[in-house]
């Protein structure tokens, strides 16, 4: 394991994002899971205060294990660990919910009651296809196979169009607390200024970092909190 967050930027962070009045927050520096481990212990703290839903959506299933192995705090990595199986944990008054940009697994949150709905972490680490494209793909193609096999092939198949973002969207317009852990230009064009996205930075998170290996100086715009150990 790196190093790991110390006690007072940890402590100093989640207060600075206590002390906001934003209600939609974007951290994009550098350190994903450093940020994480703050978002996160945020959000536990909120729970504590204002018992309710908090969902914790992230991109992919491999990026929710490689938080939980690699987050800058022994507690966020425990609390996301024992969130990935069921993702469903009561936290005293509260409830976190872990899902994914794939609306497949939305299972357990899709008929959560809004007003329910206190907070979401939202954590994008990627510009790849839209996840609401694909899912839609897949059910055109399983929807056009069904036809098929049932002697229509020349049946228009009409499945209902979601907006690429919808992933991020509903979340945002359902709870009241938002934070997105993503850079700029992972996301889709003008969605953050759409949504009025306050970006917080944290000063103890460098803006360049350069490390030298042997002699060898490294671009400074490598993310070293995002290699895979």
């Amino acid at each position: 394991m790196s190093s790991q967050l110390s006690k007072q930027d940890l402590y100093e962070s989640v207060k600075t994002l206590v002390e906001s009045d934003a209600s939609r927050i974007h951290l994009g520096q550098h350190k994903l899971y450093t940020l994480f481990s703050v978002a996160f212990q945020y959000m536990l703290f909120k729970s504590t205060k204002e018992a309710g839903a908090y969902i914790i959506r992230v991109q992919d299933a491999k990026l929710a294990q490689k938080l939980a192995r690699k987050s800058k705090d022994e507690s966020t990595r425990k609390f996301l660990t024992q969130l990935q199986i069921p993702r469903k944990i009561k936290y005293g008054k509260s409830t976190f919910y872990l899902d994914f940009f794939n609306i497949a697994s939305w299972n357990i949150t899709r008929d959560l009651n809004p007003a329910n709905i206190k907070g979401s972490l939202i954590v994008r680490d990627t510009s790849e296809e839209s996840p609401v494209k694909q899912i839609m793909a897949l059910q055109a193609e399983a929807a056009m196979n069904e036809a098929i096999l049932e002697g229509h092939e020349d049946a228009q198949i009409d499945i209902p169009e979601l907006p690429e973002d919808f992933y991020f969207t509903h979340l945002v317009e359902a709870a009241p607390k938002n934070i997105l852990i993503a850079f700029d230009e992972v996301m889709e064009e003008g969605l953050l200024n759409k949504y009025s996205f306050e970006a917080i930075n944290f000063p103890f998170i460098k803006k360049e970092v350069q490390k030298t290996i042997s002699g060898v100086t490294i671009s400074k715009d490598l993310d070293w909190d995002n290699i895979d150990d």
